[in-house]
């Protein structure tokens, strides 16, 4: 049994979906303020997606690594292209660029009806906050409110395709890709909603590292395969660069949690050595077959805490822990709490 005054730390494979559960660490890094700037018949679902990903960013950290804020050109309100009107937290004219209320990113988030005029007041606070070196984004067709205020002079920029014709013949210095989505230190960009989950995935790896950015894809993705032939799911601590042996390997604990298999039954059933499993783990988990399995146990215990009302003990054995103190010393190592603790954060 293990000594419940030890601690362990998740491996990398099982770290991302767990990330959010575990005390948070000592990150000196500050929050980063993020705006978005709606115009009148903004894509509603390209504006969620981006915001999606960073307030799961502070989900999974749980501390806030991002501040979202919303503006309008003129009301408390703009309509989207749904028909629904949205609140926001002010016009622009409240946005600020300098103090400690100051933005860090500011966000243009265009859609299919978009005015293509040129706002006076808009094109003033871009070049401004240019100025103050904020990193200027756009949604769909937003870049062109970016390029009306001169700020997108020879950056590559991703806009949506119907809107390619406008922006080369009234803005040529700005350069076009071909991409669904551009990153650069100064400007970021997407062409609609499936883009806008894409760019801010890649913008909140840069800020704050790639741990952060998968586990947030891990909830955001529903760990989908990447093959598009396939509508199966990617189970946790899995992943479709691994060997099929080790896929298959997985599966079995993945499918075997309250009943757990020996390694060398799995071995076995497989038609493969212990030792060859063990080399598959360490070489592409970087851990043993026995942690994983223990690992992919703790976590679905942790969700049945957190998602029903079954006592501990009946989850340590639906979890296959021989009792219910073994299961709470287990738990405990590795979520740094008890289980009766972690399942009062409901």
């Amino acid at each position: 049994m293990p000594n419940s005054s030890k601690t362990r730390q998740f491996s990398t494979s099982m770290l991302d979906t767990n990330s959010a559960f575990l005390p948070a660490g000592t990150d000196p890094s500050k929050t980063i303020k993020v705006g978005f700037i709606l115009l009148q018949h903004f894509s509603m679902m390209s504006f969620t997606a981006a915001v999606d990903v960073l307030i799961t960013a502070n989900l999974v950290q749980s501390k806030s690594l991002f501040t979202v804020s919303s503006y309008a050109l003129q009301e408390s309100s703009v309509t989207s292209d749904l028909g629904i009107d949205i609140a926001v937290n002010g016009p622009i004219s409240e946005i600020e660029l300098g103090g400690e209320n100051a933005l860090d990113i500011l966000i243009v988030c265009g859609g299919l009806r978009c005015t293509y005029h040129a706002q006076p007041k808009l094109d003033r606070l871009l070049k401004a906050a240019d100025s103050k070196q904020l990193l200027l984004g756009s949604l769909w067709n937003g870049a062109i409110a970016l390029a009306q205020a001169k700020t997108l002079h020879d950056l590559p920029c991703a806009l949506h395709l119907d809107n390619h014709a406008l922006m080369q013949e009234q803005h040529c210095s700005v350069n076009l890709t071909q991409s669904s989505f551009s990153i650069t230190p100064k400007h970021i960009s997407c062409v609609d909603a499936i883009a806008a989950l894409e760019m801010m995935l890649k913008t909140v790896e840069r800020l704050k590292g790639p741990e952060i950015a998968r586990a947030i894809k891990e909830i955001l993705s529903c760990n989908r395969s990447r093959d598009r032939n396939t509508d199966q799911l990617v189970q946790s601590g899995d992943s479709e660069d691994f060997p099929e042996k080790l896929r298959s390997v997985i599966a079995l604990m993945n499918n075997n949690i309250e009943e757990p298999i020996a390694i060398e039954e799995m071995a076995s059933y497989l038609k493969t050595s212990r030792r060859q499993i063990e080399r598959l783990f360490k070489l592409h988990l970087h851990t043993s077959p026995s942690r994983h399995y223990l690992e992919v146990r703790l976590t679905y215990a942790r969700r049945l805490l957190l998602q029903s009302d079954d006592s501990i003990t009946n989850i340590a054995i639906a979890c296959g822990f021989v009792s219910s103190n073994h299961f709470s010393n287990c738990f405990r190592d590795y979520f740094k709490a008890a289980p009766s603790t972690c399942r009062k954060r409901k």
